[in-house]
C-alpha cells in the first residue's frame, strides 16, 4: 500500500477528529503497523506539503503536520461521499465542461482531468465532460484552483436524445466493470467481516489488529471513489452492487470502530505526553468522532 496514500487515509478517518494535526512521531508509529518504515513515511509527508495538501508547524524541535484549507476540503469531501447515507434525487440535468487548453500548460490540463474523474465527471470527447450530479463548486474551485477561466465553459443542460440517457451513461462510464469491482469487494469483506466479528465477541482481537483492518477497511473502500461517478438510482443499471457494498462497508466498519478508535488515541497521546515531557505544553488533543 502507498504511504501516502495510506497517510490521506488516516487524516481522513482518524486525525481530521483530532484538529487534523498530528506529531511526526505518531504518525510514524501508526504506520509501522503497515509496514511503512520511518525514511517512506516522511519522503511522503514531504511530499504532500510541496503539493499543497497539508502544511508544517515546529513546536521546540518537534515537527507536527496540518491539514491545508485545500486539504481539509478534499478529506471532508471524500468522507461526505464514502459515509453516505441515501444519494439524492436527481434533478434530470447534465452538468457539462467543456475546456480548450493550450498545449505550453499540458500539466494542468491533466491534473484537471484526474481531478473532474475523481469528483464524478465522464469523459463524452477528449475536452467534454460531464456529470448528473451538482458538481457547480467543486468545478468552480477547480477553475480557481488551475486560473484557466479564460479556456473553460460550463453548462447545465437537459439531454435531448436522439439517444436514450442510458447510452449517454455507458458512452462515458464503463458501469459493468465498476460493478465487478463491487462484487469482489463484496466477495471479500463479506467473508472477513464475519471471522472478525466472530473474535472480536470472543475477545480475540485486540485494538491494534482491529486499527489495521479498519484503516485497510476504509483504505480499500476509498478506492471507489476513483472509478465510481456516484450515479443518481434513476441512471444505474439493474442488479446494481455498489448499494450493498457500501451497507456491508458500514456494518463491517461499525464492528471494528470502537478497538480501532481506542488505539489510534492511544498512540496519539503517547505522542501528546512524550511532547509535553519535553516541553511542548501547548499542545491539545480532541475528541475522537466516529462518523
Amino acid at each position: 500500500m502507498n504511504t501516502r496514500s495510506m497517510i490521506f487515509t488516516l487524516y481522513g478517518d482518524y486525525i481530521r477528529h483530532y484538529g487534523s494535526e498530528i506529531w511526526i512521531g505518531s504518525l510514524i508509529r501508526l504506520l509501522k503497523e503497515f509496514g511503512h518504515n520511518e525514511q517512506a513515511v516522511r519522503a511522503a509527508i514531504s511530499r504532500m506539503s510541496k503539493q499543497g495538501w497539508i502544511q508544517s508547524t515546529k513546536r521546540g524541535n518537534k515537527s507536527y503536520y496540518v491539514l491545508t484549507e485545500q486539504g481539509s476540503n478534499r478529506i471532508e469531501e471524500a468522507a461526505k461521499r464514502i459515509f453516505k447515507l441515501n444519494q439524492p434525487s436527481w434533478d434530470g440535468k447534465w452538468r457539462i465542461l467543456m475546456y480548450s487548453i493550450p498545449e505550453e500548460i499540458r500539466q494542468v490540463r491533466d491534473e484537471l482531468r484526474q481531478e473532474l474523474v475523481w469528483s464524478g465527471f465522464g469523459s463524452l470527447s477528449n475536452s467534454s465532460w460531464i456529470s448528473p450530479n451538482p458538481l457547480e463548486k467543486q468545478v468552480y474551485d477547480m477553475i480557481s484552483k488551475y486560473d484557466i477561466k479564460s479556456y473553460v465553459n460550463f453548462f447545465i443542460a437537459d439531454y435531448d436524445g436522439p439517444n436514450e440517457k442510458k447510452h449517454l451513461v455507458e458512452s462515458c462510464w464503463d458501469l459493468q466493470e465498476i460493478n465487478e469491482r463491487y462484487g469482489e469487494f463484496i466477495s471479500k469483506y463479506s467473508q472477513k467481516y464475519i471471522i472478525d466479528k466472530n473474535k472480536i465477541e470472543k475477545g480475540e482481537m485486540t485494538d491494534g489488529q482491529c486499527f489495521v483492518e479498519r484503516t485497510i477497511l476504509v483504505h480499500e473502500y476509498r478506492k471507489f471513489l476513483f472509478v465510481d461517478p456516484g450515479l443518481p438510482q434513476e441512471l444505474l443499471p439493474d442488479k446494481w452492487l455498489g448499494d450493498s457494498a457500501a451497507s456491508l462497508f458500514s456494518q463491517y466498519y461499525k464492528e471494528i470502530a470502537e478497538p480501532a478508535g481506542r488505539f489510534f488515541e492511544e498512540i496519539f497521546k503517547e505522542g501528546n505526553e512524550i511532547n509535553k515531557r519535553d516541553g511542548d505544553h501547548d499542545f491539545l488533543t480532541h475528541p475522537l468522532i466516529i462518523d
